[in-house]
């Protein structure tokens, strides 16, 4: 099993959010990556308090704030909705994906996931979905 950590970063290479991601299997592919992502962002916020939620995609009817997405209307986000569109602004390059400073283009590529890489998302505009 591979711990991977996450990466948030700007054009720019400047961090802005990163989380571990233990106990994958070794080898993984981008699309399957991407959803997993997701859906552990939507659980976070779905379990959570708070309206503010922090994830690759801004889910409809929020608006965006410095530290994530506030939520208008406090409700349970449904991650396939939002994995969904992660996908979809992935192949419009909404967003593009380095493994240890290498960029993934396609979407169902392996990723080897051993040797604990980091798998950074680097958002080129701001995405909206579910």
């Amino acid at each position: 099993m591979s711990t991977v950590t996450l990466r948030d970063e700007t054009a720019t290479g400047r961090e802005l959010d990163s989380v571990l991601l233990p106990d994958l299997p070794s080898s993984i592919t981008l699309r399957e990556l991407i959803r997993l992502r997701v859906r552990e962002e939507v659980a976070r916020f779905n379990a959570a308090e708070e309206d503010t939620f922090r994830g690759l995609v801004q889910p409809t009817d929020t608006e965006a704030t410095l530290n994530g997405f506030r939520v208008r209307c406090r409700r349970r986000l449904d991650w396939e909705r939002q994995a969904d569109t992660a996908e979809r602004a992935f192949a419009r390059n909404g967003f593009f994906v380095l493994v240890d400073d290498r960029q993934v283009e396609d979407i169902d590529a392996v990723i080897d996931l051993t040797g604990d890489p980091v798998v950074s998302f680097v958002k080129l505009v701001p995405l909206v979905g579910g």
